[in-house]
C-alpha cells in the first residue's frame, strides 16, 4: 500500500512539475511577445516620424545606388539675346571671334605644345580684378567648345567666394564644388550635372564656406583634378576662377591649370594689374589674354565687341 501511495504521490508531484513548465514557458512566452511587439511599434512610428524622402535618398546613395542628376536646361535664344555666342545656327561675330580664341586653347590641349605642359586641358580663366568679364569669357568659351565635333566640356565654376556662372547662364542654384570637398556629398559625380548641350556639363561653385581656401588647396582637390585632366581624352575642363589680385583661391588653382586665359577690359585694366596678375600665375603656364569689350568699327561704321587670344612670350 506504501508503495502504491508513494507512486501515486510521485505522479502527482510529476504531473504539477510538468504543469509548472508547461506554464512558465507559456509565460515565458506570453513575456517575449509583449517584449518584442513594442518595439517593433516603437520602431515603425520612428521611421514614420522622423525619416523624411530626402534621407532615404541619402542611405541609398550611401549604399552605393545613385539618382540621376536633373539637367540644367539653357536657354539658348535668351543667352544670344543678350549677347552670348549662338549655338543655334545664327551666324554672329561673337561666333567667330569665339573660335578663334578656342582653336589656340585646343591646340595647346592637345598639340604638341600638351607635352610640355601640366594638365594641358585645363584652362582657368579669370582677370586682374572683379567685373572685367571673365565669367562672361568662360560661358562663351564652354559653349563654343561643346560645338566642336570630338570634343567634351566641363565647366566648373571655382569663383566660391563671388559664384556667377549660374546666374550668368539663367539657371537656378544647386549644390556644387564646396558641398564635395566639405563632404557634404561623397562623390563628385553628385554635383557634375549635365545640360541639354549633349557635350556639357557644369559643376557649380556650391555654398560658401569659411575655409574655401584650405578646401581649394586640399589633397581632394587635387585628386579631383587630376581625375577631370585625365579621365577623359576628349574633354577640355575650364575653371571660372577668382580675380588674380588680394584672392587667395586663384592662385592656388593655378597651380592645378595647364592654361590660363586673362581677360582684359580695355579701357579699364591698368598695365601694372596686368604684370602683377601674371606674377600670381605658374610660370609654366600657357598663358593668353582676351580682350574684352573692345570696340571696333567695320566698313558700315557700326560698332561690336572683339576678343583675342594671344600667348604670352617667355
Amino acid at each position: 500500500m506504501k508503495n502504491t501511495i508513494e507512486k501515486a504521490l510521485q505522479r502527482q508531484k510529476a504531473e504539477r512539475e510538468a504543469e509548472n513548465k508547461k506554464t512558465k514557458a507559456e509565460m515565458s512566452g506570453h513575456r517575449v511577445q509583449n517584449t518584442v511587439e513594442p518595439a517593433e511599434q516603437i520602431t515603425s512610428k520612428e521611421l514614420s516620424d522622423n525619416t523624411t524622402g530626402s534621407q532615404y535618398i541619402e542611405d541609398s546613395a550611401k549604399a552605393g545606388t545613385r539618382t540621376e542628376l536633373s539637367p540644367f536646361t539653357l536657354k539658348l535664344k535668351e543667352l544670344s539675346d543678350k549677347g552670348h555666342i549662338s549655338v543655334l545656327g545664327e551666324r554672329k561675330q561673337i561666333n567667330e571671334e569665339y573660335r578663334e580664341i578656342k582653336r589656340k586653347l585646343i591646340a595647346n590641349a592637345f598639340g604638341a605644345l600638351a607635352k610640355t605642359l601640366n594638365n594641358p586641358n585645363i584652362i582657368m580663366v579669370t582677370s586682374s580684378r572683379p567685373s572685367e568679364g571673365k565669367t562672361f569669357t568662360a560661358t562663351n568659351l564652354a559653349l563654343s567648345i561643346a560645338a566642336e565635333q570630338d570634343k567634351t566640356v566641363l565647366l566648373v565654376d571655382a569663383d566660391v567666394l563671388k559664384p556667377n556662372v549660374l546666374n550668368t547662364l539663367g539657371l537656378e542654384r544647386r549644390k556644387g564644388l564646396m558641398e564635395y570637398l566639405s563632404g557634404d556629398v561623397e562623390d563628385i559625380s553628385e554635383v557634375l550635372y549635365p545640360t541639354n548641350i549633349d557635350k556639357l556639363k557644369i559643376i557649380p561653385a556650391g555654398k560658401s564656406h569659411h575655409l574655401s581656401t584650405e578646401m581649394l588647396a586640399s589633397q581632394k582637390m587635387h585628386e579631383t583634378v587630376d581625375e577631370f585632366a585625365n579621365r577623359y581624352p576628349d574633354r577640355i575642363v575650364i575653371f571660372d576662377t577668382p580675380p588674380l589680385i588680394g584672392i587667395n583661391e586663384s592662385a592656388i588653382l593655378a597651380n592645378f591649370a595647364g592654361q590660363a586665359v586673362v581677360v582684359v577690359e580695355e579701357g579699364k585694366t591698368k598695365i601694372n594689374d596686368i604684370k602683377m596678375s601674371v606674377e600670381r600665375l605658374n610660370p609654366e603656364m600657357a598663358i593668353g589674354f582676351v580682350v574684352n569689350k573692345s570696340i571696333h568699327h567695320d566698313t558700315d561704321g557700326s560698332g561690336y565687341y572683339g576678343y583675342y587670344y594671344a600667348e604670352r612670350e617667355n
